[in-house]
């Protein structure tokens, strides 16, 4: 019996394309990813990958820019307004869509072992950093915003990656929290100076 194709409203095949590209390395890593199974996840021919993207590693590329949005544009990074706001969504975030933080994960290990992929991973990090670095000026953190921001998203890498391990929501709320909490004492004037 063969697979049946379904027609792809004219914009959507690509994005439909890059999330089955997350979702399929997610779930595999990145051995199992193959055209073939893209297309499988997303029900479309395999030949409209190849259309859209020709290689492997563009895929790749491709899926990790969307990846990182996405999960920038879900995670409260935008919009650091309340400590409660700020762990509500980023718990939300990676435990609606876990995908996302691993597909990143599995690309940032593959860019170790593959140099093609490094420049891919420094602008995923350089993305993250600056993303932190506006949100934490425009919360009124003040002083060396740049080196805040780095140990903000160098706090947070290490919290996903526990939570994509296996450490408990509640563990990562609580750090979370104390998280926002060193944040808010950086927005402090400092007294006595």
């Amino acid at each position: 019996m063969g697979r049946v194709s379904r027609k792809v409203a004219y914009g959507e095949g690509r994005d439909l394309l890059v999330a089955a590209t997350v979702q399929v390395v997610a779930d595999k890593g990145l051995r199992g990813l193959t055209f073939r199974a893209v297309a499988d996840l997303a029900g479309v021919n395999n030949s409209l990958v190849a259309h859209h993207f020709g290689t492997r590693e563009a895929l790749l590329a491709a899926a990790l820019e969307w990846a990182v949005e996405r999960s920038i544009e879900t995670t409260g990074l935008l919009a650091l307004g309340s400590g409660d706001a700020f762990v509500d969504s980023l718990l939300a975030s990676i435990t609606d869509q876990p995908e996302l933080q691993a597909f990143q994960y599995e690309m940032i290990l593959e860019a170790r072992r593959n140099p093609l992929f490094r420049p891919d991973v420094e602008r995923l990090y350089d993305r993250y950093q600056h993303v932190v670095e506006q949100s934490l000026a425009e919360a009124g953190v003040t002083g060396d915003v740049a080196a805040t921001a780095r140990r903000v998203f160098a706090t947070l890498d290490g919290l996903v990656l526990q939570y994509i391990a296996g450490v408990d929501t509640d563990g990562l709320r609580r750090a979370l929290h104390d998280l926002w909490s060193s944040v808010q004492a950086a927005t402090r004037p400092n007294v006595g100076a």
